[in-house]
């Protein structure tokens, strides 16, 4: 449709830091996609020598997470930023997935999936590795434990739950890996 606002689905550091001008914000459901730490971040969160470990979708399942109203004419500028910050290193796929508000309205929105062929994608760690490798990684934006409570504190913040991210925040919060 000419002229239609864009949607954007947030499912990680988007929720708390989009970057972007945006119409509203609200919670929403992806079915048939998974948040996981998957994606080493070797920019953003850490390092080429130390990488740090950050939030992809993944096939399966469901996510809560928020979706984001552009307005259409900052639709070529919102997309531009996007695939900047995203696709930096290519371990995303920029994805138009369906949507679901909590009012049941079903939309498309832009998302960013993880490429399970990328060298970056590790798939399914186990929460051992998962907190040994946020706890000492750091990169250009700030050290990964920041984003792992960041991301838990906003989805808590907005009503929504993931058991992984939860987890995670709480061996943090205690100080543990």
């Amino acid at each position: 449709m000419i002229g239609a606002d864009l949607w954007v689905f947030a499912y990680g550091s988007l929720i708390w830091n989009p970057g972007f001008a945006y119409k509203s914000r609200e919670p929403a459901t992806l079915i048939g996609y998974h948040r996981r730490y998957c994606v080493q971040s070797m920019i953003y969160r850490g390092t080429p020598e130390r990488p740090g470990l950050v939030l992809g979708l993944e096939p399966g399942g469901r996510c809560e997470g928020v979706a984001y109203r552009v307005a259409a004419e900052l639709e070529a500028e919102t997309m531009r930023y996007l695939r900047e910050r995203e696709l930096v290193t290519s371990v995303y796929l920029e994805t138009v997935v369906r949507i679901e508000t909590r009012e049941g309205e079903r939309l498309d929105a832009v998302t960013y999936v993880a490429d399970t062929t990328h060298e970056q994608y590790v798939g399914a760690l186990d929460l051992e590795a998962t907190m040994a490798t946020i706890a000492g990684a750091s990169g250009i934006a700030g050290p990964n434990v920041e984003y792992a409570l960041n991301t838990w504190a906003n989805l808590a913040g907005l009503g929504l739950a993931d058991p992984l991210v939860e987890q995670v925040a709480e061996r943090l919060r205690r100080g543990g890996r």
